[in-house]
């Protein structure tokens, strides 16, 4: 990686950050919406760390015009958020509630008006309660009940916004969500988790066939992805790593791009695994505009037989650095996993759609929060970023997260994210040192 004290970034690369729906707008019932899965879920004795709820949050679905003025202080060229499906239908189908519509549209309206590009993702976790209660991804019309609502969207804001992303993060929700039951809904099944992989993959085959239809601008698909190592030379290790890498990198990338599944999963999850139709396999391979990618960390792998897919663990390594989340600051590592992507795929268009670090931020002092752990987060990895460049990695943004502290899912309010600190008892925002460094970068379109 170049150590040059000064890099820039190509012309018209894009510039944002970004948050998700439950996790900053509060007032999740308000005007006709219907409870997601996650306002069900967090309501659940013991769900979350600290008891907390996105029932406030940062009160963003009452704010936004405030955060929007903060977006444009800090010079963000694009925002990254997601909507909530329930606002929009609350019973997931059929009645479409005017007012959340009305919602997503004043905030489209304020972006633009600031000159910042809004990115919208169509879904980010938060499912309606009345279509879990009908089985949710494991239930094979959820692809259908998701293409519904995608067609609605693009029909209603689609002149709006000019990048979409259909689904963040399917791995998080199959492996929180259903394999070890720590996020919505709470489910411990193997037999249901290959299910649920495969309809969210159909869901989003199905989500850009409608955006042909329906839509404007660019669609893609954001996926987390953690390059992986083995904690030893030996084979058992080496073989984890494999297992690991299957499990988490090539599972959805491979169904979307090579429309095939790796071996590796069938013999992890043994009779678990299903037989999957041809038809939709072909169907996972329609064609999207952009791969958006989270990257925070990397793990390191020993074999671990006893624990469920990928059948390994991620061990700690002294002397590393690591953030409140216990991830590794592995900057190195955004460079690896671009070059393999490019590799493995084809060259795709990439935007980094999510790039972070939780730490424990000091109290707002005289309008200043001192995070200079994070600042040096963020820097490390812009220079892996245009490294990747450097070396041919067809990147066209960055989205750092969050813009906001915000509710961290299983983890409640304790992990603090954002470039902007949220005050959740008077609800006040401060600017952080890290969000000052990040709107000098923009400014200068590099470091």
């Amino acid at each position: 990686m170049t150590d040059s004290s000064s890099i820039r970034f190509p012309d018209g690369f894009l510039w944002g950050a970004a948050t998700s729906a439950y996790q900053v707008e509060g007032s999740p019932l308000a005007d006709g919406a219907g409870p997601s899965n996650w306002h069900h879920f967090s309501h659940q004795p013991d769900a979350i760390a600290d008891g907390g709820t996105g029932d406030v949050a940062c009160d963003h679905y009452r704010r936004y015009e405030e955060d929007v003025a903060l977006m444009r202080q800090l010079g963000l060229q694009a925002y990254r958020f997601s909507v909530s499906w329930s606002r929009i239908l609350p019973e997931g189908r059929g009645r479409i509630n005017p007012a959340g519509l009305d919602f997503y549209r004043r905030l489209l309206d304020r972006l633009l008006e600031a000159g910042i590009q809004p990115c919208a993702t169509l879904f980010h976790w938060d499912l309606p309660q009345a279509l879990q209660e009908q089985g949710g991804w494991a239930n094979r019309d959820s692809a259908n009940w998701f293409a519904d609502y995608a067609h609605i969207l693009f029909r209603e804001l689609g002149d709006k916004v000019p990048l979409w992303a259909t689904l963040n993060e399917p791995w998080v929700v199959v492996n929180d969500g259903y394999m070890h039951g720590v996020h919505a809904p709470g489910h411990r099944s193997l037999d249901e988790a290959p299910w649920v992989a495969h309809n969210l993959l159909r869901a989003h085959a199905l989500g850009v066939q409608a955006f042909r239809a329906d839509g404007q601008g660019q669609i893609g698909l954001v996926v987390n992805l953690e390059p992986k190592y083995a904690a030893s030379v030996g084979p058992d290790d080496a073989a984890a790593m494999s297992r690991a890498h299957a499990y988490m990198n090539r599972w959805f990338l491979d169904g979307v791009m090579l429309g095939s599944y790796p071996d590796e999963l069938a013999e992890m999850f043994g009779q678990h695994w299903p037989r999957f139709d041809l038809a939709d396999m072909a169907l996972l391979l329609e064609p999207f505009d952009f791969l958006g990618i989270n990257y925070y960390t990397r793990s390191v792998n020993r074999d671990a037989p006893q624990n469920p897919p990928p059948h390994a663990e991620s061990v700690r390594q002294e002397g590393a650095e690591y953030t409140e989340m216990g991830w590794e600051v592995f900057p190195e590592g955004l460079t690896r996993t671009l070059q393999w992507v490019k590799q493995r795929y084809g060259d795709p268009p990439i935007y980094i759609t999510e790039n972070g670090a939780a730490f424990a931020d000091p109290p707002a002092h005289n309008g200043r929060v001192a995070d200079p752990r994070r600042v040096e987060y963020l820097r490390g990895h812009l220079r892996a970023a245009h490294e990747a460049i450097r070396l041919g990695v067809n990147l066209k943004g960055y989205f750092a997260w969050s813009l906001l502290d915000n509710f961290e899912w299983s983890l409640g309010y304790a992990k603090t994210f954002g470039l902007v600190q949220v005050d959740f008892s008077s609800q006040r925002r401060t600017i952080k040192d890290s969000g000052y460094f990040y709107r000098d970068v923009i400014a200068r379109n590099g470091l």
